[in-house]
């Protein structure tokens, strides 16, 4: 027994120095990152050059488009058959059932699966053409139809998902079940980060002021999954201070919490070096990002020095915390100051029975700063390195949801949908992919999630077949085994 213990803990041991050795050079060489001279003297955040951290050897694999990302989640599904994808066919049958030969066996939600009848339901406002390439939106999409010549329109997009969770995770990690990493966290640990001042991925989320939509955001949409979680996401607060426990406690000043974290870093340092728990890096790199986060996120909200000229873009609510403008706002000036990855998370697209009233409120508080910070960023000339990227998990039906006498919603729809994109790369004024003519069966270029995640990372520099990840004896990429850049929206 006791000869057993011992061989027990002397494999113990060797393991330890194992990882221990193998981890010291990443753990020194984080720890020699973190710990610099600046910040043990205390200087402001917002003074300190960006530096930030190199990524992978390697990486970018070729001449990245963009420097960095925005993504736009409209979270519920957007309808593409009311904003993006106008049919005059359907005005015409408006009413009438949308006949088999087009439906098909397509798959749909269980609430509207078991239908006898499936009511067409044109577009509920007219539909113009926008820019002097002429792309046609509706009518409540008035400032995002003036960057027509600016964006391109994808009428393609398709999907497996009929449920909001399963398809916001499968756009953001690559699968329906949540547990991989979020494509923030791919990015963050393939390329590294541009700044030491803030974290390279961050989240923000707002709600349409009716609350109108039950969708949660689960913070698997942003988690780093299988990658040490340094890579994750960082999610700031729509309410209360922006990141809890930055500020310091009564009687604590910046350089006693200098040399505590000093003193904790050392620690932690040791331990690194004899375990080799990835963790205990993030641990240290969690510490110090807080410190410096301490000055930096004041002045990353301290809007005194924005024109009024520039508020007034955002719109109303550009200075109401929360809001959906006052995050667009926040986003520019994240990716000013070097963020790499900013996701964008509002709900309230989900109008299973209000499609009539709430749809086109949605669009006046959310389409008015989506395009305020595309032309915000073509002033500053930020928009050619930046990808920006508009969409939600799936569309809604051409058909009528509810009585089918008279219809007030529409349900869930994977089919076919539309997305935007604009700058890092991609082809301005311009329609890819084309429907039918019930916005029902894609006709011309299908793009499927899978597609737009490999298009968004080799924009980024990236061969999405390249980025991988071994775990449980398995490679991981966050297109999976599926995939291909779509050429067609590349400048």
């Amino acid at each position: 027994m006791m000869l057993d213990l011992h061989r027990e803990n002397v494999a113990r041991v060797t393991r330890r120095q194992l990882f221990g050795s193998a981890a010291s050079g990443i753990g020194a060489a984080a720890l020699a990152s973190l710990l610099k001279p600046e910040n043990a003297q205390g200087t402001d955040a917002h003074q300190t050059p960006r530096r930030g951290s190199p990524g992978l050897p390697g990486l970018p694999h070729h001449a990245p488009k963009a420097k960095r990302v925005i993504v736009f989640w409209q979270g519920g599904g957007p309808s593409h058959v009311d904003l993006f994808d106008d049919k005059p066919v359907m005005r015409e049958l408006a009413g009438k059932d949308i006949p088999n030969s087009v439906r098909g066996t397509t798959r749909l939600s269980t609430m509207s699966a078991g239908y006898g009848k499936w009511p067409c339901v044109p577009a509920i406002k007219p539909h113009k053409a926008y820019g002097e390439c002429g792309m046609t939106m509706s009518e409540m999409l008035p400032n995002v139809g003036a960057l027509a010549d600016d964006i391109c329109l994808v009428r393609s997009m398709h999907t497996e998902a009929v449920n909001h969770a399963p398809g916001v995770t499968l756009f953001m990690t690559g699968a329906q079940v949540p547990g991989r990493p979020s494509m923030g966290a791919w990015l963050s640990y393939g390329l590294g980060s541009e700044t030491d001042n803030l974290p390279t991925f961050v989240v923000m989320t707002s709600s349409d002021k009716g609350k109108t939509c039950g969708q949660l955001f689960f913070d698997y949409y942003w988690g780093s999954g299988f990658l040490p979680s340094r890579f994750q996401g960082v999610r700031f607060r729509n309410t209360g201070d922006l990141v809890p426990y930055l500020t310091n406690p009564p009687g604590i000043s910046p350089a006693g919490r200098r040399a505590l974290l000093d003193d904790i870093a050392a620690m932690n340092s040791a331990h690194l070096a004899d375990y080799g728990d990835p963790e205990i890096d993030t641990r240290i790199a969690q510490y110090e990002m807080a410190f410096r986060m301490q000055t930096s996120v004041p002045d990353l909200v301290d809007f005194s020095g924005e024109t009024q000229a520039t508020i007034e873009r955002y719109g109303a609510d550009a200075l109401n915390k929360g809001t959906y403008a006052n995050n667009c706002l926040i986003a520019r000036r994240l990716l000013e100051r070097g963020v790499r990855f900013v996701q964008l998370m509002h709900s309230g697209w989900d109008q299973h029975g209000n499609l009539f009233t709430q749809l086109q409120q949605q669009c006046i508080d959310t389409e008015g700063p989506s395009a305020a910070l595309v032309r915000d960023l073509k002033d500053r000339g930020m928009l050619d390195d930046t990808l920006i990227v508009w969409g939600g998990e799936f569309g809604r039906t051409p058909f009528g949801q509810g009585d089918p006498a008279n219809p007030k919603g529409r349900d869930h729809f994977g089919k076919a949908y539309s997305w935007w994109l604009a700058g890092g790369g991609v082809k301005p004024g311009t329609v890819y992919g084309s429907t039918d003519e019930f916005g029902w069966n894609i006709t011309e270029n299908p793009v499927h999630v899978h597609d737009m995640q490999a298009t968004m990372l080799h924009l980024c520099g990236v061969d999405h077949t390249r980025l991988t990840f071994r775990y449980q004896g398995r490679e991981y990429r966050l297109t999976d085994v599926h995939g291909k850049v779509v050429e067609g929206i590349l400048a």
